[in-house]
């Protein structure tokens, strides 16, 4: 990377839009992050990324109160309804923010994750699922020593598929849903948080009640 005062590379404009379509972010901050690169378009994202999560990070503490519901309805059987929000109704209002929403409902639906964020997981739940893998660490034979970072590895793996926001995206799996979020906040400049979700399947015994998640923060900040 170029150090301070290094003249910045020149990037293409295709060079530019193609990190944009990859990324979701501005054409501004694109050739930015590019020039900072030196046309490095790995390194660009990279930066793109950190940028999202320092906005998020500094508009923690803001109200998201506005916002919207999205659903999707897949063939009749399945549905999803997740509410996302943001600062104000303006960026409620954007084609971005309300696609954001509708990507949201759509890998819920495919993915089938059970909750927002890791930290809406109960402790209860942790607990059992902290037993399970020190058991099977040990019925693995594994040394005492290393079976609390076994545990912890797979605890991560579990978030990965239980919680929305460690999930894959489903359109681009080297993203997590929290990196879209990350670029949208980044891109609008307001905290973004995924606040619930509900899904309704055909037939299926309606156990609990629907997830009520409280304020999901925009960024995690394990």
């Amino acid at each position: 990377m170029a150090g301070p005062g290094a003249p910045q590379a020149e990037v293409s404009a295709a060079t530019v839009k193609e990190l944009r379509e990859q990324t979701g972010a501005g054409m501004m901050d694109c050739k930015k992050a590019l020039q900072e690169a030196n046309g490095d378009m790995e390194r660009a994202t990279a930066l793109l990324r950190e940028k999202g999560i320092a906005v998020a990070q500094k508009r923690a503490g803001k109200a998201a109160a506005d916002g919207v519901v999205a659903t999707y309805v897949h063939g009749g059987k399945l549905g999803v309804m997740v509410e996302v929000n943001s600062e104000t109704d303006f960026v409620a209002n954007t084609d971005e923010f309300r696609q954001f929403a509708k990507e949201c409902a759509m890998q819920i639906a495919a993915m089938k994750p059970e909750y927002v964020a890791p930290e809406d997981v109960p402790e209860a739940v942790l607990e059992q699922e902290r037993e399970i893998y020190r058991n099977q660490a040990l019925a693995e034979g594994k040394p005492e020593k290393v079976l609390d970072n076994i545990v912890e590895g797979r605890l991560k793996k579990f978030h990965s598929q239980a919680c929305l926001l460690e999930q894959p995206y489903i359109r681009e799996d080297k993203k997590t849903v929290r990196d879209l979020l990350n670029e949208l906040s980044a891109k609008v400049g307001e905290r973004i948080v995924v606040r619930r979700f509900v899904t309704y399947r055909v037939g299926e015994k309606f156990e609990r009640e629907p997830q009520q998640v409280g304020d999901v923060a925009a960024l995690a900040t394990q």
